[in-house]
């Protein structure tokens, strides 16, 4: 039997272990625990609306997917849910031998196409929010707003890109590079023990938001930013033209691209051969 599960484990020992780190840490004794820094309430209600547009954007390919999957049952598979005139069109859909839709499914998809228009209009009000707010932060003002303006002037950057990254961890107090990309959960997870040396891939420990959001914007950089420094130096290690080379080389790149970034924000540094639009 292993001694851990032999190990004595009471809620006294728990407050003594946790008043040694406490003790060690008043000590300076940086490494022997780690303090979390707590949002405040005005940074954390700052994030609700990129997090909210992210969640109606999920239930809208998920009502989509539905609508498409329900008429694929009768062979249908060119209506296109998202045109205004969609739920005009209902009446004159047929399916594959010729008839109309039976009665309890047309109310059905009626109800899936006004639950869709209500997350569109709640998108764009979102959307537009935003943008009104951007429009009216003085040009002289720091803090994320600015930080949106400048990351939205990189080509290939939108702006609902530029307020999740401003929002989500430009604007947190991390300390350099690689804090940076550990609370993105973009560093690797090494195994190393002995004689043994693998990597376990992504410690997919930070925040998924960023993570996912920074892959996705990696590819558009390749697109938009062909003559950058990056993008030059992800097509020399990916020169082989082998799949899963690239896949693991854009997680790399994505990685450079956010310190990039960071650095932007913090230090007005532009990344070399980055192209950005012009001030508005």
């Amino acid at each position: 039997m292993s001694r851990e599960h032999r190990r004595a484990k009471t809620d006294r020992l728990d407050a003594e272990l946790l008043m040694r780190a406490f003790l060690g840490r008043l000590r300076g004794e940086k490494r022997h625990c780690s303090m979390v820094t707590i949002p405040t309430a005005e940074e954390e209600d700052a994030r609700r609306p990129t997090r909210e547009r992210g969640n109606l954007v999920t239930e809208r390919t998920r009502l989509i997917n539905q609508i498409k999957a329900i008429l694929v049952r009768f062979g249908i598979r060119t209506f296109r849910p998202t045109l205004r005139t969609a739920e005009g069109k209902l009446e004159g859909l047929r399916t594959a031998e010729g008839a109309p839709l039976p009665e309890n499914t047309r109310a059905e998809l009626r109800r899936h196409l006004a639950r869709l228009r209500v997350v569109r209009e709640q998108i764009r009000a979102i959307e537009q929010e935003r943008l009104r707010k951007l429009a009216a932060v003085p040009g002289g003002e720091t803090g994320p707003p600015a930080m949106v303006r400048l990351i939205a002037r990189v080509l290939g950057v939108g702006v609902e890109t530029a307020d999740m990254l401003a929002h989500e961890i430009l604007s947190r107090h991390l300390r350099d590079r690689k804090a940076i990309a550990r609370y993105a959960g973009l560093t690797g997870s090494p195994d190393e023990s002995g004689k043994r040396r693998r990597e376990r891939g992504l410690a997919r420990a930070g925040n998924a938001r960023v993570r996912c959001g920074m892959i996705q914007l990696a590819w558009r950089f390749l697109r938009f930013q062909k003559n950058s420094a990056l993008s030059q130096w992800f097509q020399a290690r990916t020169a082989d033209g082998r799949g899963s080379t690239r896949k693991t080389m854009i997680v790399a790149l994505a990685r450079k691209l956010l310190i990039a970034l960071w650095r932007l924000v913090t230090t007005g540094q532009v990344p070399q051969g980055v192209v950005l639009r012009p001030a508005a």
